[in-house]
């Protein structure tokens, strides 16, 4: 079976170079002695707390600053019970452990417990927990949904008839929750040393970066207001800059990105442009403000910051007085206090909130302020897929900062995830980009679109071309072993197949390629251990239990 090519399977790596010209000394003194430091330079909030201990106290009650932690703070336990796989889950605590145990009735082979490591999300909105497998890491297949204050299945399982225990947890989404992230172990998505992170939530340093070198001997520290505006914005856009589409940049990674670089040298975010329609994403803050006329008419003078103090979380009590004082900063004239003074919530009606369209349960408050939301039921909108797709970079790059490669792969991806009108353009930007470049990624993409043609042979050159940079590209791996294994050199695909299964065993279908080959060829027993392995990480999938089933009897079958 082909294996579609995720995002992650389309983009390389990168490596962050601080640029010191760009940042700003604090007038704070330096602590004195050595400060322990992880390998990315951050020493973590207490230790900023010596100077800023007014400031560290009101931001560690703030959402970010409790975005992750260990499972076993702030615990919230439950239960659910899911109508269309009919399985039971429960969260709990026991002996000092957090567990997830999950079991359907009258179906023995789907009962287990995993230990949950860590949670993800401060719980205002929502929440999830991570559980480890062999070193591999991935996300529990039920969430707390805040606004409804209910457990669900994670996004877009609510439907699934299996149990999705094998849900990677990728460092592009942990990245905005934690601070200090282990990047994965080389030639894997998803295995980890763990610690997974240094420090708990968003750090201090996440926002004014790395602190060793100014608590230590008074080096820079960031000031992000004092920054270009370009950069001010970028360390807010790290985290609430979603996109249709992130491409990494070739030989860099979003998490190597510290406050003060520009962001674009580490990812280019894209968006669909010219589209008419009203859903907004979990995450989409900065592009939705981007089309509201405060931003516009304002320029660079406004920013994240001009509305939202990162420091403070507002008390609920407070917040209706908070943001009509940070509107009539500038609407004093026209408005001042006579404008509707029985309603001085200006952001219940010109920020309504609106059910996310990816994530389930989940509001999002309207960043584009619209000037009557109400009576506008139609709206420009960029994050609807249009007919005629018109994809863009977002922000637009400079003159010159254009980069093919990336274009090509942002529309493979945008295509990969079902948009079938890009697939054309996907394919001539990918040709196109290939003319001047080798990279890994446009290969496997380009090899990818080969193998959907039918085009065997190019598909089969653009795979080894792209393994012989880049050895560990799972997909590239797992796909080309498809190529060889119907081309009868099942030696060749077994190779390709066992590689990407050890570094990414929670792919399933990677596994019952090898098991099904090893079960044809009746090696029974090779057949079993890759079918166990498979129900390791994925147990409840069907397919996997047939085979076991059948691997079981006397004499051994091959069920299909």
């Amino acid at each position: 079976m082909i294996q579609k090519l995720p995002l992650a399977g389309l983009i390389a790596a990168l490596v962050a170079v601080m640029l010191p010209r760009l940042l700003h000394v604090s007038a704070s003194q330096p602590s004195g002695g050595t400060t322990t430091a992880d390998a990315s330079g951050y020493v973590g909030n207490a230790v900023c707390a010596k100077c800023h201990a007014s400031i560290y106290e009101s931001y560690a009650r703030t959402a970010m600053a409790n975005a992750s932690g260990p499972a076993t703070e702030n615990l919230i336990v439950g239960e659910l019970h899911h109508q269309q796989s009919g399985m039971n889950y429960r969260i709990y605590s026991e002996d000092g452990k957090v567990w997830l145990d999950f079991q359907r009735p009258g179906d023995p082979s789907v009962s287990g417990k995993r230990q949950l490591l860590y949670y993800i999300g401060q719980g205002r909105r929502g929440r999830t927990y991570l559980f480890s497998v062999d070193g591999f890491v991935f996300e529990s297949p039920v969430n707390w949904y805040a606004d409804r204050q209910m457990w669900d299945m994670a996004p877009a399982y609510g439907g699934s008839r299996e149990m999705p225990l094998n849900l990677p947890a990728l460092v592009s989404c942990l990245e905005c929750h934690v601070s200090g992230i282990q990047p994965p172990i080389d030639g894997t998505e998803n295995r980890y040393n763990i610690p997974l992170f240094a420090f708990a939530g968003i750090s201090c340093e996440r926002c004014h970066g790395p602190g060793a070198a100014h608590v230590d001997g008074g080096g820079a520290i960031v000031n992000p207001t004092k920054l270009p505006a370009e950069r001010r914005d970028a360390v807010c856009m790290q985290c609430h800059l979603e996109g249709n589409a992130a491409i990494e940049r070739a030989g860099k990674h979003l998490y190597e990105y510290r406050p003060g670089d520009n962001l674009s040298d580490y990812v280019r975010y894209y968006i669909l442009a010219d589209s008419k329609g009203t859903g907004l994403r979990a995450t989409s803050q900065f592009e939705a403000l981007s089309q509201s006329m405060c931003q516009k008419k304002s320029g660079d003078a406004m920013a994240c910051t001009t509305c939202h103090d990162p420091h403070l979380q507002v008390k609920p009590e407070e917040r209706v007085s908070f943001y009509r004082a940070k509107c009539l900063t500038c609407h004093e004239k026209p408005f001042g206090a006579k404008h509707h003074a029985d309603r001085p919530d200006c952001t219940s009606c010109h920020m309504p909130a609106s059910l996310s369209t990816d994530v389930a349960h989940t509001e999002v408050t309207d960043h584009r302020i619209l000037r009557r939301p109400s009576s506008t039921p139609v709206v420009e909108n960029a994050f609807a897929q249009p007919a005629a797709p018109k994809l863009v970079p977002f922000p637009r790059p400079h003159e010159g900062e254009s980069d093919l490669r990336d274009d090509a792969l942002a529309w493979e991806s945008i295509a990969e995830s079902g948009l079938k009108s890009a697939e054309a353009e996907a394919e001539r930007l990918l040709r196109l980009a290939l003319l001047k470049s080798s990279d890994p990624a446009l290969l496997s993409a380009m090899g990818y679109v080969e193998q959907k043609h039918g085009a065997t042979d190019r598909a089969r050159e653009l795979y080894q071309r792209a393994l012989a940079l880049s050895p560990n590209l799972i997909d590239a791996g797992a796909n080309l072993g498809v190529l060889e294994a119907k081309s009868g050199h099942m030696r060749k695909a077994v190779t390709l197949w066992q590689g990407s299964f050890q570094r990414a065993p929670g792919r399933s279908s990677i596994g019952m390629n090898l098991a099904r080959t090893f079960c044809t060829a009746r090696q029974f027993e090779e057949a079993r251990m890759y079918t166990l392995r498979v129900l390791q990480f994925n147990p409840d999938l069907e397919a996997a239990k047939k085979l076991l089933n059948g691997l079981s009897a006397d004499p051994p079958k091959c069920v299909p």
